[in-house]
């Protein structure tokens, strides 16, 4: 069984009982969320499309923690113009275990 959900604007193929890396979210760790934003669900037999959500539809995950991503250099350079740039850049994530879907 999976389901394709709409977490923080990006669309994401979950499983239960699977840990996610989603952008950051403004809940507590161990806290409950639902997602109700459920475009497509799969549940072995039968495949259900939403148009455009699946009406009753809802993703239940547990928060396991805060963290930042790897962090990205981001460096530009014109040749022969003395003109250098580095920046770097750490994305905000939270990790997330889906618990039901349903």
């Amino acid at each position: 069984m999976f389901a394709v959900v709409d977490i923080a604007g990006q669309q994401f193929k979950v499983e239960e009982n699977t840990i996610y890396n989603v952008p950051r979210l403004k809940d507590e760790t161990e806290a409950e969320v639902v997602f109700d934003n459920v475009h497509l669900l799969f549940d072995g037999k039968k495949t259900t499309v939403g148009s455009p959500l699946v009406e009753g539809a809802k993703v239940s995950a547990k928060i396991i923690e805060h963290f930042k991503d790897d962090k990205v250099i981001v460096f530009k350079k014109k040749k022969r113009k003395s003109y250098r740039v580095k920046n770097g850049h750490r994305q905000l994530l939270t990790k997330i275990e889906v618990t039901k879907i349903g």
